[in-house]
């Protein structure tokens, strides 16, 4: 048998191509070809809109809390009810109470020397033909009678600190002294005066109010306290020269920038390719930083309480917790609302656990519906109005947070709440219709995806009539 030999490709002397390697020749002349035909995959292009849509986002994160500050600074400097409510309360802390006191204990007995006095009576008395020995003994006596004098008066003015009566002076005293801000800044003030390096808060009113109620508790020495004015260091002079330069520009700042931030996070998650995933970014991005900030109060009341000596940090830590009060509520606040923003992204995004989520939360929905048809007028219009009732459930939710004076962390949650029950009210009023009409469609296609079977195979052939052969055989 005679094997057939490939014929020789070119000039080549070389052995011939068997079987195999001809196939194996001609494979890879078709993958070659289908190579050179096919069209060059795109490169692909660097997403500018990306990059700017994340920069806008960390720098909107970024000034979150200097839009925070300074909106708490604007109010404390310009609202003079919000400044009220603010520093009120320092006088129902115990340290500060304790403080106080103690300056107008010390301002009392600074003009009246109950130790001197009693040494004039004792004298008084010698002169009069007191036997020397009794005087003597009075003599001795003195120095503890000032002591609980001294103690009967800080008692008396630690009830009056105490009292609603110093409540009530103390809330006049700093609204007139919040009033006369714009005063003290021009340097025409008489409530808060300026010597030397130093800004003093003037205690007069208390002064006259403490001699009162001495006086009718039966201590008519207080009489001989003059008009005097003890004051209270507020800050440093510098600091208010600062203050001076900074107050026309905070008002302005405090309210545009909030606004700034606003744009800057919406537009960098509108120009994000995964606006979903963005929203995510967002949120955290906002709790990061309110955390940032919570931690730099920290780090500043720490600084503040050493900065002052031992016997007054007690006061100066309560005093500063009771300033920042609004402050950290604001921050407490956004920091619930970047949660509730990220956990909205989240759930509304296309991972596969968010879609699991969402699927197991209709199905159950879907379950436990009961009621009305599917075409009743209700389930139809919700039906038919699903996109625009779900936005608007949304706009409300955002509306009521926008015009909340003083939103916190609580009633977020409670809008976030009752957004989500909202929404799936409107998920079970969306009933589907009665699928009659599907059932119809259906029986319609399974006929029309059998083809019909040909003549020849639905009918068999009859058979032939005629004797039978082998009957006859």
């Amino acid at each position: 048998m005679t094997q057939l030999q490939s014929p020789a490709v070119g000039p080549s002397t070389g052995p011939a191509l068997t079987a195999d390697e001809r196939e194996e020749l001609l494979r890879l002349r078709r993958e070659n070809e289908a190579l050179r035909t096919a069209e060059p995959r795109p490169r692909r292009k660097f997403r500018w809109r990306s990059l700017l849509a994340t920069v806008l986002i960390v720098l909107g994160c970024v000034l979150a809390p200097v839009a925070g500050v300074s909106v708490w600074v604007h109010n404390q400097v310009s609202d003079t009810e919000r400044f009220v409510r603010t520093m009120g309360p320092l006088v129902d802390d115990p340290d500060v109470q304790n403080a106080l006191t103690n300056r107008l204990t010390a301002t009392v007995f600074q003009y009246v020397d109950v130790k001197g006095l009693a040494d004039e009576a004792v004298a008084a008395l010698a002169a009069q033909g007191l036997p020397p020995q009794i005087a003597d003994r009075l003599g001795t006596l003195t120095p503890t009678l000032a002591s609980a004098v001294t103690g009967f008066a800080h008692d008396k003015i630690a009830e009056l600190v105490a009292s609603p009566a110093f409540a009530s002076a103390w809330n006049q005293a700093i609204t007139v002294a919040h009033r006369q801000m714009v005063t003290l800044l021009s340097g025409e003030s008489k409530g808060v005066v300026i010597r030397g390096d130093t800004v003093y808060l003037d205690l007069a009113p208390f002064i006259g109010l403490v001699k009162e109620r001495l006086s009718d508790a039966g201590l008519t020495a207080v009489d001989l306290v003059p008009e005097v004015h003890p004051t209270v260091a507020l800050a440093k002079a510098d600091t208010l020269v600062r203050a001076q330069s900074a107050y026309s520009t905070l008002d302005a700042v405090a309210s545009v920038l909030p606004w700034v931030v606003l744009l800057l996070l919406a537009v960098g998650v509108y120009l994000s390719r995964n606006r979903f995933r963005a929203l995510v970014g967002t949120g955290l991005g906002i709790v990061l930083a309110m955390l940032f900030l919570g931690a730099s109060l920290l780090v500043a009341r720490s600084m503040l309480t050493g900065a002052v000596p031992a016997a007054a940090a007690p006061a100066t830590a309560s005093g500063f917790d009771i300033v920042v009060t609004y402050l950290r509520l604001g921050l407490r606040a956004l920091a619930v609302l970047g949660l509730v923003l990220a956990l909205a992204g989240f759930l509304a995004g296309r991972s596969e656990s968010a879609v699991r989520i969402r699927r197991w939360t209709s199905d159950h929905l879907h379950g436990i519906r009961g009621g009305p048809s599917g075409d009743s007028r209700v389930a139809t219009f919700v039906r038919t109005h699903l996109r625009v009732l779900r936005i608007g459930a949304v706009a409300v939710a955002v509306l009521a947070f926008v015009f909340m004076e003083q939103p916190t962390g609580g009633s977020i949650l409670v809008i976030a709440a009752l957004l989500l029950v909202a929404l799936a009210v409107i998920e079970f009023l969306a009933r589907p219709a009665t699928p009659e009409i599907e059932v119809a469609d259906d029986a319609e296609s399974t006929r029309a995806a059998v083809p019909p079977a040909p003549a020849s195979a639905a009918v068999p052939p009859a058979p032939r009539e005629g004797p039978d052969v082998s009957a006859s055989r």
